[in-house]
């Protein structure tokens, strides 16, 4: 189950939509007394904070925020202090985000809307999805089948190559010993080489 902000009327979850749209999440102080102000600051009756509560970015200003390094951060002491709850709990504060703007443009007769609207995750593309068609994935899974079958043809063709070439090599060996060219060490030694090794081996026995 995804993190998700525990202040009031806003639904953010931690997921790649709103990663996309700039959305942090930062867990509860440990220190006991900045920890109760932001509890209470959520004005969620009798809610305590657990190691896994969350708020997201949303609910802090600008200026609380440290951005100098590779992960924002916030600043030490700061409390939440923008919400949406209903007039008679808090009234909005100044926002500082894309958010706060469409806010203010709300008339003041408009009830104010929650700033953390939830929005479907959109499909994210990946090259390992499966296809949405059965016929695409029938596609997939017989090319997939065809290249195993390729593969494993060509084990077998090496493997007839390599069995060949011994046998060849096997006759080679046979002749030049009945021919007294190699006696039965040397070839003993030439069967035991392989490669380039195997030509040095050989040309003592057949030179002049």
């Amino acid at each position: 189950m995804p993190d998700s902000c525990a202040a009031v009327g806003c639904s953010s979850e931690r997921n790649a939509e709103t990663k996309s749209r700039g959305i942090t999440f930062h867990r509860f102080p440990k220190d006991m007394t900045l920890r109760t102000q932001w509890e209470r600051a959520v004005k969620r009756r009798g809610f305590v904070a657990s190691e896994r509560s969350l708020l997201c970015s949303e609910h802090f200003k600008a200026d609380d925020f440290d951005r100098t390094g590779q992960i924002v951060r916030l600043r030490h002491g700061v409390e939440p202090s923008v919400f949406s709850f209903s007039s008679n709990l808090q009234k909005v504060q100044p926002r500082t985000t894309r958010n706060s703007r469409k806010t203010e443009e709300i008339p003041a007769a408009v009830p104010p809307q929650p700033l953390c609207e939830a929005k479907p995750q959109s499909n994210v593309d990946h090259s390992y999805a499966l296809p949405a068609s059965p016929v695409a994935l029938k596609a997939r899974l017989n090319a997939a089948l065809a290249r195993v079958e390729s593969l494993e043809h060509a084990r077998r063709n090496c493997m007839i190559r390599e069995r060949r070439a011994k046998k060849n090599l096997d006759a080679l060996l046979e002749e030049l010993k009945e021919t007294n060219l190699i006696n039965e060490e040397l070839r003993q030694r030439l069967e035991g080489d392989s490669g380039p090794d195997l030509s040095v081996a050989m040309s003592p026995a057949l030179s002049p």
